[in-house]
């Protein structure tokens, strides 16, 4: 079937729960059929840009291609996210406040922390020869990285585990959805009250630094501080448990990669690198269109949404060689999609990228041989993909008993 403009039509509804990498191959099949779909498999149609130069294009025309909507699948969520939805030059100003707090500077700052709670994590675990990997271990520690990033405290990242996992399960919309957002607002609103009436260091506590006007700018409301620490808390933590859980998935079944992650731990920043690529998570960005424009003659208009095909474009062929296979070694590894591009580009990247480089040393260090459980059967999320569960095990070393070092031997 085909549009009026020429474009095929996709029926798929990209917001259902499939088996483990089908996502992709029906993004590969609409990829190589199409650079431009139509969709009407979700509640509303939007136009899907599929390849990686029509992408990245598109990715760096925000006069264009607007953050008003920045989710094609759920364009009407009931909080208008800060950063994520703001344009220029609004957009710019809050980024460049925000920047210095997510730079590399800034994350190796709070290492020592985040090594010190990764381990303590997996050593709960360890000697059990067996996890869920995913609730074990890839809820809890993006959440407690995210927390020690903003100074807030760690032992409360039980309570957000909850709120995240309530957000996603229903797609930013639904009664349950929306309380726990209300919850995690009332979280900051809190926190916020507190930092006011006892303020801390503005050079290592967020919200401290945050509520100074001299640094973020007396046009920061209480309200839009609210919806900034929402925001990054729901961009970051989903994401990140994501990607921990197909980075595992992956490890576990190709055992020789592993083996060479564990031999070289210099080695894990490019592993990160292409398991963010080869392991979209993002499968789109969303946008609205401002203004009538033909777009590769593609007639879209003013009003219209658009799905940039993060994960389509990041194996994409014409790009990538041989894109569905894993290869840290590739030359083109830099250019993935996976973080986005242009002025929108994830602030949280540098974090996403440590924390990523983090758990697989210290797993490794501890935990180097393992796989996924018999019988195993791998469902992902739909809309920003993920794995509900990842049941790891592997081989315990049995201890034998030894004498104390001083104790006397009987002799005969």
């Amino acid at each position: 079937m085909t549009a009026v403009t020429g474009c095929p039509v996709s029926h798929n509804d990209y917001r259902i729960e499939r088996p483990i990498f089908e996502h992709f191959e029906l993004l590969n099949a609409e990829r190589e059929q199409g650079a431009f779909w139509w969709n009407d498999g979700a509640d509303h149609p939007f136009w899907m840009i599929t390849r990686y130069d029509e992408v990245l294009e598109a990715l760096q025309m925000p006069e264009v291609f607007s953050n008003d909507i920045s989710n094609a699948l759920s364009p009407k969520r009931p909080v208008k996210f800060q950063p994520n939805n703001l344009n220029a030059p609004e957009h710019t100003r809050l980024r460049k406040v925000l920047n210095r707090w997510f730079s590399p500077a800034a994350v190796r700052h709070i290492e020592p922390l985040v090594v010190s709670r990764c381990i303590e994590l997996i050593e709960q675990f360890a000697s059990a020869g067996r996890c869920d990997l995913i609730s074990d271990f890839a809820l809890r520690y993006p959440t407690d990285m995210f927390l020690a990033t903003l100074g807030l405290p760690v032992s409360d990242g039980e309570r957000f585990v909850r709120w995240v996992d309530t957000v996603f399960a229903n797609l930013y919309m639904g009664p349950q959805a929306a309380a726990a957002m209300e919850s995690i607002k009332g979280y900051f609103d809190d926190a916020i009250s507190d930092r006011i009436a006892h303020p801390g260091d503005s050079e290592s506590d967020f919200l401290s630094r945050m509520l100074r006007p001299d640094i973020a700018g007396d046009s920061l409301t209480r309200e839009d501080l609210i919806t900034v620490c929402l925001s990054l808390m729901i961009a970051g933590l989903d994401t990140t448990r994501s990607a921990l859980g197909y980075a595992f998935q992956h490890l576990a079944t190709h055992p020789a990669d592993r083996a060479r992650l564990t031999a070289d731990p210099d080695f894990i920043p490019k592993v990160v690198e292409e398991l963010v690529r080869l392991y979209s998570l993002i499968l789109q960005d969303g946008r609205l269109v401002t203004q009538d424009v033909d777009f590769h003659g593609v007639p879209m208009k003013a009003g219209d949404i658009v799905w940039l095909g993060v994960a389509s474009a990041n194996r994409d062929p014409r790009k990538f060689d041989h894109p569905d296979e894993f290869d840290p070694d590739r030359g083109e590894l830099s250019h993935h999609l996976g973080f986005g591009a242009g002025p929108h580009r994830c602030l949280g990247m540098h974090l996403a990228r440590h924390e990523l480089l983090i758990a697989l040393r210290e797993w490794h260090a501890r935990i180097p041989d393992y796989q996924l459980a018999p019988g195993t059967k791998l469902m992902e999320r739909g809309a920003q993909l993920s794995l509900h569960t990842l049941p790891l095990q592997w081989p315990v070393p049995s201890v034998t008993p030894t004498e104390p070092p001083n104790a006397v031997k009987e002799t005969s």
